[in-house]
């Protein structure tokens, strides 16, 4: 064989040597990419119980039998604090120990079959609070955000509302235009108390409420807002399902020139067919749903389109899950998200929000309700608002990581809470009456 055959056999050699190395290199890509990874397997269930402010945060912790592979979830339902640790600890502990951590429909439809009475929401906080732990799992096991996981963003971050003091129309005004400066542009109202007060010499030791004279001032409130805060601010009422069915229709008529946000929760659950009622009456947008913990209380609502958003308080309806399917539905008939989103909810609750704000199309706004310094110090990597709008954290999973000595030295009942009486009734709230004696609906 001559010299140049030789060398050009060699060098053809050499290059089927690098082609092969390239393509075994290539090909461990493509093994590595498309192999399952090993299906980590729920090893123990913790309750992490801690009040640092005034409501009662119970955050539940799942670990897998994979080393440091764990998450959060929040399952904050502060007037019944005790008894969700209990339905986690006594319940859904020893039924899901040991199973997959990684089949998160299948088992949230196992928690929910679990028991014959259902969507209560001490068992849907328990619940949730492991349905948004295994999605924390799913995420780190990825290394990727949870936001990612539900099809990626779907915007940059989320438009939120801050309530302001009902205390007087200069409070709400001078509230608005601090949180104006901060870049806020949409605020919220309560129902205004009983202005009268409560009636001498008949009920002591109660809170008494008057919805007339409460509707007439909260009105007035509105309309001055609306003129010297101008067209472009929005607006939201939450009428706290404080008045009668009747009233309520005829208070979304009265407003309907000021051309709110919404109305929040004007009807109680047990009125869902004045849903129709206010519908025909008026234009003005209705956001019921805060105390929704059964499928049936929304569904209809949502399919008939007579509401505008649906605004769940995440951890009372279940978890993630559930409410995506709900968003998903509400996608199709137009009508938006609005989780709820106030005081007694965990920043990773709160988190839990935002990543489902940023990924569903059909987002409307997000209650804000910003956590404290020594909620921030205990629950690393809150999500942060900047110009009036919420980013959520972009690490893997929900991005937040829990102090737990520092949550430990906060028991429940380390706080007053938010209502007179909280902390002797564990949280639960006290007597509320009407001025002739009634207990009210709250």
């Amino acid at each position: 064989m001559h010299r140049r055959d030789l060398l050009k056999l060699a060098g053809t050699a050499g290059a089927l040597s690098v082609f092969g190395e390239r393509a075994a290199l290539a090909q461990a890509r493509v093994d590595r990419a498309t192999r399952a990874t090993p299906s980590p397997i729920i090893k123990d269930i913790q309750v992490i119980a801690t009040q640092p402010g005034g409501a009662r945060l119970t955050v539940i912790k799942v670990t897998t039998d994979q080393a440091g592979l764990y998450g959060y979830g929040c399952g904050t339902f502060a007037m019944r604090a005790d008894l969700v640790v209990d339905a986690v600890v006594k319940y859904l502990k020893p039924l899901l120990v040991g199973r997959p951590a990684d089949r998160i429909e299948d088992t949230w439809q196992m928690v929910v079959n679990s028991a014959q009475w259902r969507f209560g929401p001490v068992l849907n906080n328990a619940m949730s609070g492991v349905d948004m732990a295994l999605w924390d799992i799913k995420g780190r096991q990825t290394g990727l955000p949870v936001y990612e996981l539900m099809g990626g963003k779907a915007r940059e971050a989320a438009d939120i509302y801050i309530s302001v003091s009902n205390a007087s129309v200069q409070a709400a005004i001078d509230g608005a235009h601090k949180l104006q400066a901060q870049g806020v542009r949409n605020f919220k109202i309560f129902q205004p108390g009983d202005p009268g007060g409560q009636p001498t010499g008949l009920w002591t030791g109660v809170e008494i409420y008057d919805p007339g004279p409460s509707m007439r001032v909260g009105l007035a409130m509105l309309e001055e807002m609306r003129k010297q805060l101008g067209p472009d601010v929005g607006l939201l009422y939450d009428m706290h399902r404080k008045a009668t069915p009747n009233e309520a229709v005829q208070f979304g008529k009265d407003v309907e020139h000021l051309k709110l946000f919404y109305l929040e929760d004007p009807f109680g659950n047990q009125d869902f067919a004045w849903h129709r009622q206010m519908r025909a009456a008026c234009s003005t947008p209705i956001a019921p749903g805060e105390l929704f913990t059964n499928p049936n209380e929304y569904v209809p609502l949502i399919s008939e389109r007579l509401i505008d958003y649906m605004r769940m308080h995440i951890s009372a309806a279940g978890g993630v899950t559930p409410c995506r399917k709900a968003a998903n539905m509400g996608e199709l008939l137009g009508v938006r998200t609005s989780w709820h989103g106030s005081g007694d909810i965990s920043p990773v609750g709160q988190m839990a929000a935002v990543h489902m704000d940023v990924a569903l199309y059909n987002f409307g706004i997000q209650e804000w309700s910003e956590s404290s310094d020594l909620e921030k110090e205990i629950f690393k990597g809150c999500a942060t608002v900047k110009k009036g709008y919420a980013y959520p954290n972009d690490a893997p999973g929900w991005g937040i990581e829990v102090d737990e000595k520092l949550a430990a030295k906060y028991p429940y009942g380390t706080s007053q809470g938010n209502r007179a009486g909280e902390k002797n009734l564990n949280g639960g709230w006290g007597d509320y009456r009407w001025p002739d004696g009634t207990i009210y609906f709250p």
